[in-house]
């Protein structure tokens, strides 16, 4: 299983990007926000998700730890791929995809593409649970895709702790995000 990749970009296309590491060329899909951030020769690093199927293998990329928890938790629900779950974490920074789904906001991910309303449906109900509280509530807006989000890296290091994404996200609900990273973690573990 390939967890990560780090390295330059050395090509892109239509929503994926070629990772070169160490001279070895790494096709990763991305969502339209995170192919949008990256740029030929940045530098970066990709939490992946290896998809193996009897005719491909595939690597699916984010920017933070806590999405690629969120397309895990996505790819669980019946009918929903890895292609469907990327359309739905394009439509949104992970944290409002998280949000609009804790608020049983199924039109909101129903605007994914090559997602129903049925499939939406069925995301909800599956993952309301899931995903923890909601951080705001109302309904969730699409962002444009040329919006840069910032992983929030307290959630990002909470789950790579062991913690569940809703247990994550409950955790850090109260403490202020204006703390310094290792404040706000430190409060969180104490909660």
């Amino acid at each position: 299983m390939i967890a990560h990749v780090k390295g330059v970009i050395a090509e892109k296309f239509n929503n994926a990007v070629i990772v070169d590491v160490n001279g070895i060329g790494y096709e990763v899909t991305l969502t339209a926000l995170d192919y949008d951030a990256v740029s030929l020769g940045d530098e970066i690093k990709f939490y992946t998700y290896h998809s193996i199927r009897e005719n491909a293998e595939e690597l699916y990329g984010f920017s933070s730890l806590a999405a690629k928890k969120l397309f895990e938790l996505l790819i669980s629900v019946q009918g929903i791929g890895p292609k469907a779950a990327i359309a739905i974490l394009s439509l949104a920074a992970p944290e409002e995809v998280r949000n609009a789904i804790a608020n049983a906001d199924a039109v909101f991910v129903s605007k994914a593409s090559g997602v129903g309303k049925k499939s939406a449906e069925r995301v909800i109900v599956d993952l309301r649970d899931k995903v923890g509280i909601p951080s705001h509530y109302g309904a969730t807006e699409v962002v444009s895709t040329s919006v840069k989000t910032e992983p929030d890296e307290a959630l990002d290091a909470l789950i790579a702790l062991g913690f569940p994404l809703r247990e994550a996200t409950a955790a850090l609900e109260k403490v202020d995000p204006a703390l310094p990273l290792e404040e706000r973690i430190k409060l969180a573990l104490k909660k």
